[in-house]
């Protein structure tokens, strides 16, 4: 198979793929792969133009879609493995990595997620791994499982892309129904807010972002404040705000990460004592 960089080569085999990505990384050159589906949206191109700024980075996008986007020759993707579930697992999914319950999102769910994601990484052979920070517990379970499973590669987050009302932009977020659109933007807006009280601490946080929900009425499935591992929230220190709800039959979910204690006004300050 002929390979040229920055033109999003089409891979289907996994060994071809591998043996691309060793040797890449024998020559020191840093393989970044950008997991994704079946959709592509703003938020996907975000992740490609991070891998991208990675300096040397060859980078490989896994795609499940049957059409290859133009979009990832616009934006100098180097290679897709193009994968199905049938093809990784051909005799059918018998082992699954699961995480632990952070009693958020359905915990059978993020292993769905995980257990693909992990399998993608030992296919392709990654040194590094771009995800959005947008399904903040699936990428920390991943960080968890890469770390516990000393699989030797770099999980890196990017921050959430929003539509210039706040919404993040999603596959979900956009089959929300154009009555519903209003509430959707509330979940962005209690976030920014309870973020903005930060230094008044948890208790206002928290109050703050459910009284945007209530006075919009959308019920919340959660409204959480915890550390950056999800795990207790500090009394002073780097935490994240995480919502989800339903409308319409479609679940949202959103976050924020916030210096609790401290405030975005006294950051400087604080790091400077």
């Amino acid at each position: 198979m002929t390979f040229t960089p920055g033109q999003a080569t089409v891979f289907e085999d996994a060994g071809q793929i591998a043996v691309l990505s060793r040797a890449m990384r024998k020559v020191g050159r840093p393989v970044v792969l950008v997991p994704l589906g079946r959709g592509l949206h703003a938020g996907h191109i975000a992740l490609i133009r991070a891998a991208r700024r990675i300096r040397g980075a060859v980078v490989v996008v896994a795609w499940a879609g049957e059409e290859l986007p133009e979009a990832f020759a616009a934006e100098s993707v180097d290679a897709v493995y193009r994968y199905s579930q049938d093809a990784l697992w051909p005799r059918g999914l018998r082992t699954m990595v699961w995480p632990v319950d952070l009693d958020l999102e359905p915990v059978a769910e993020t292993a769905g997620r995980l257990t693909l994601a992990l399998t993608l990484i030992n296919a392709v052979g990654p040194s590094d791994v771009v995800c959005g920070e947008k399904d903040y517990e699936q990428l920390l379970a991943l960080q968890h499982a890469v770390t516990d499973l000393h699989l030797g590669v770099r999980v890196l987050g990017v921050p959430t892309v929003r539509m210039p009302d706040g919404l993040a932009v999603s596959l979900r977020n956009a089959r929300v129904a154009e009555a519903d659109r209003e509430k959707a933007v509330t979940l962005s807006a209690a976030l920014t807010a309870g973020a903005h009280v930060a230094e008044h601490g948890a208790d206002v946080v928290l109050a703050t972002a459910r009284g945007v929900l209530d006075a919009a009425g959308v019920a919340s499935d959660y409204l959480e404040l915890r550390g950056i591992d999800l795990g207790d929230a500090p009394e002073k220190g780097d935490a994240r705000l995480l919502i989800a709800v339903e409308l319409g039959g479609v679940r949202l979910t959103d976050n924020v990460g916030l210096p609790l204690g401290i405030g975005f006004k006294n950051i400087e300050a604080e790091q400077q004592d």
